[in-house]
This record gives structure tokens, sequence and C-alpha cells, in this order.
């Protein structure tokens, strides 16, 4: 479909407006679509298990499409196959999705849709602008509880007024949130988180200034020699894009367990990766499988690697330090501004972890959004001490916008000669590589999750080759 996006100020707004468009369609042209959509519902006859079997999705566009070029022949006898099959992506999208909140959808470029009741226009969020108003406006509470339905059968959900909150994850990856009147006192609501539809790599982090090569090779260093981390930060600051790029450093030759609430780690596809996610209870309150679940689960599956989405509470934890301490690499987030206040978290309620366990996590890497820019970067990279105290290595200087060095090691280093016999010269002239490398990357823009993963295991398996490619400059084709 044709549609027209136009991103503008709007005098007496104080948000930008997101204006959408189908300049094709006419307003009489929109009321006999409406028509032939009521006709189409009559005429079709949809079973439950249609509608909730992702895999009969593809039959019932066909059901439709077959009735609808039927019917546009009838109200429509010019038009041509190109106008056909505009008109009939334009029915399907009505009659079986969410309507013009479809082509909000369909934008690569924003992460959130909100609906906030029909009183409004829906709103959305721009990677770039933010947070946006756009020109489209739901009919009235009906029709966002009728969304809100529909998407609760297509995952074996319900929205009632007995339970008005629903939180669902969509098979393509997005989150659902819905919740009904009168717990949202102005409107039915509902949320949408997209799935991004590419992952964020370490190329893309650097190219547009989240991090640096050098921090970037340090703590690539680290999770080569399997040292834990956490990733902390505050609310949208890329703790979980940090995750993933962390993953980007995985050896191809080990078992990686992650665990999360909704799909979001992504990692090059010839790893050896079990991705498990956990599970709401049903209705009546059975079936649930929480993060500990599958965290105490994994421990049995012989895991190299244990990548966990965010601890929470105080038995995620134990089990994660304990996984810690019988020889596994665990890689999470927590919700914490800086590193002392990472620190502070974990050893206080509700999580509640003695201090003298903390040095089981070798590295703290902390993320910070400008709340006035919008701009994410890496704030600090830090370890944590034998005595259990947080030693910043790193931390970002908002006014030069680059990292400089803030402390000098008393762990990490010494962790790594220990366990793997290098030297600190050895360890200089280790990461001096893999900035070559990463820089490398930046400059033949290799940016997407495999081809990022196929450069590190070309690292670890065939180093000699790998690093005369990137000296010499040749391209990611030169790779044998």
């Amino acid at each position: 479909m044709p549609i027209n996006i136009k991103i503008y100020n709007k005098k007496g707004e104080f948000v930008p407006i997101y204006e959408v468009s189908i300049s094709s369609i006419t307003k009489n042209t929109e009321f006999i679509l409406e028509k032939i959509r009521q006709e189409l519902i009559r005429e079709v006859n949809l079973g439950m298990v249609d509608i909730i079997d992702p895999k009969r999705s593809g039959k019932v566009e066909e059901k439709f499409r077959e009735t609808i070029e039927v019917l546009i022949e009838k109200y429509f006898p010019d038009a041509d196959e190109k106008t056909m099959g505009f008109l009939s992506t334009y029915l399907i999208q009505k009659s079986l999705g969410m309507g013009n909140v479809e082509i909000l959808n369909n934008d690569g470029q924003l992460e959130e849709i909100a609906i906030n009741s029909s009183d409004e226009p829906v709103w959305v969020y721009h990677r770039k602008w933010g947070w946006l108003k756009t020109n489209i406006q739901i009919q009235d509470e009906d029709q966002t509880k009728h969304y809100s339905t529909m998407i609760g059968r297509k995952v074996g959900r319900q929205i009632t007024m007995l339970e008005p909150l629903m939180d669902a994850n969509m098979p393509n990856g997005d989150r659902i949130n819905a919740t009904l009147m009168p717990i949202s006192n102005h409107g039915n609501t509902i949320t949408l988180r997209k799935f991004a539809s590419k992952a964020w790599t370490i190329t893309d982090f650097i190219r547009i200034g989240t991090i640096d090569t050098g921090s970037a090779s340090l703590i690539w260093e680290a999770v080569q020699y399997e040292m834990s981390a956490l990733v902390s930060g505050g609310t949208a600051t890329g703790k979980t894009s940090m995750l993933n790029i962390l993953s980007n450093f995985f050896p191809p030759n080990q078992r990686i367990i992650s665990i999360e609430d909704t799909r979001e780690i992504r990692l090059p596809t010839f790893l050896h990766w079990i991705p498990m996610l956990t599970r709401q209870p049903n209705p009546e309150g059975k079936g649930e499988i929480s993060m500990l679940d599958l965290l105490v689960n994994s421990l049995r599956m012989r895991p190299d690697r244990i990548i966990v989405g965010e601890i929470r509470r105080k038995k995620e934890a134990e089990v994660l330090f304990e996984a810690i301490h019988t020889g596994h690499s665990v890689y999470a987030t927590v919700h914490a501004n800086d590193t002392k206040e990472t620190i502070t978290r974990l050893t206080s309620p509700p999580i509640d972890i003695p201090k003298e366990m903390l040095p089981a996590i070798s590295m703290i890497i902390v993320q910070n959004r400008n709340r006035r820019t919008g701009i994410r970067r890496t704030f600090q990279i830090s370890e944590i001490t034998e005595e259990g105290e947080a030693n910043v290595l790193m931390q970002w200087d908002q006014q030069k916008d680059k990292m400089r060095i803030a402390g000098r090691s008393k762990s990490l280093v010494r962790t790594l000669e220990l366990f793997t016999g290098i030297t600190e010269q050895e360890l200089q002239k280790h990461l001096q590589e893999k900035e070559k490398v990463l820089k490398w990357l930046v400059k033949k823009d290799i940016n997407t999750v495999n081809e990022v993963g196929k450069v590190i295991a070309q690292y670890y398996t065939e180093n000699e080759n790998m690093l005369r490619i990137v000296n010499s400059n040749k391209e990611i084709g030169d790779i044998k």
C-alpha cells in the first residue's frame, strides 16, 4: 500500500505530529470500502480455530481475498490488477488487523505504539524523534476493546471486565499490554512494544557513539575469557541491547541458554543456543513458568553461558550467583543508574544478596540515557573487588562525550592473569587486536548479528587469518 508519512511541528502542539496519509483513497472510496467490509464479514464465516491458529492465518487471508476480489469487481468494475491488490490489502488490514494502526506497526522506525483512549490520537515512540502524536484516531472505546480481544485470541489470552489487564507476547516477538475501563480511568488502552526488525550489534553501538572501540575491546576480552557481567541502567537506556551485544562475543564452541520474559536476545544462527521464555499463568492461575523455574532447569542442561533478561527477586539472584560459583558464565540486567547503585540494589531488599557473593560478578556495565536529548551512552565499566566494593575503570565524560579512564584495575586484570596465564603485556596486545577488528567492522559496515558473529568466530578459530584480513583491509568476502 502506498503510504505517505510526514513528521512536522504544528502550532499549538508541544510534540511533533506523525501524519499518515493513504493518498490513493478518497473519502468516497473509503465509504464504499467500509460497505464492502461489512458485506465481507457477513459472507466469510471464520471459525475460532482459524483465528487463533497462526498456521492457518494464511488460509484466513486467502478466504478473505477470494471474496474481496468478487466484491471489488462488483463495486469497482474498472479497477486494474494493481488497484485490486491495493484495495484487497486495505480491506484485509481493516478486517483482520487493527485498521490504520497496522500502518504504524509496519514502520521500522517506531519502537512503541500507544492507544490511550478514543478521545485522543494514537501516540508513537520514534527512534529518532521520541514521542509523537499521530493523526490516527480510534473510533470509540469498543473498537479498542475489540482490538485487545482479537489480539488475546491470537495468543490464547483473554481480557474481560473480570480480568481487565492483559500482558501478552505475539508470535513475532512484539509485546502487547492492554487495560480496560475503569482500571484505566480515561479509556481502554493498548501499548504495543515492537520487536526490533534488526538486532543491535557492536558495530551499530560504535558507529552512533554509544561506546568507543577501547571500551568495547575490554568488554570483549572479559567475555572471551568467561567472566560474568551485569548490565545495569535506568529504563530505556539500552540494557537489553548491550546484553545482546555482549552475546556477539561468545565463542562458537559453547552452549548458551537465554532466559527472558519477552524474546529480545538474538544470537548468530550458527551458535549452540537454546532460547527460553517464561510463561504467565492461565485464567485459572495454573501453568506459570517463572524465570526461577527456567534458571534452575537451565543448570541441568550443561550450559557454558547463561543469559538472564532481568534480575528482580532474591531467589533468582541466589540461583544466578550459585550458577557462577558452580562454573557457569552468567550475563544479566538489573535496574540501577550507576555502579554504586547497582551494588546497593543487589545487597538490599528485595534482592538482598550477601556482599561476600558479589565478587563472583567480574564486570558491571552501566548504560545511560540523557533524558533531555535522548542520547544513549555506556556510562561506566566497573569491576567488583574482593571486598565486594565497586571500582570504576572507565567513565563517560558527558561534556566531552567520550569515555575516560577512571581508575586502575584491582581485580579484573588479576583474575585474567590467574585463570588464563596471560601477562599484562599480552592483555594489552589482545586489546589492541580486538580494537583493530572492531574498527574494521565499522569501516566495512558489517552490522548484522550473523555477520558480526562470523567475524568473532573467525577471530577465535583462525586468529592469524582474521588479523591478516583486518590488517590488509580486505572485504568480508575474503573470509574463508
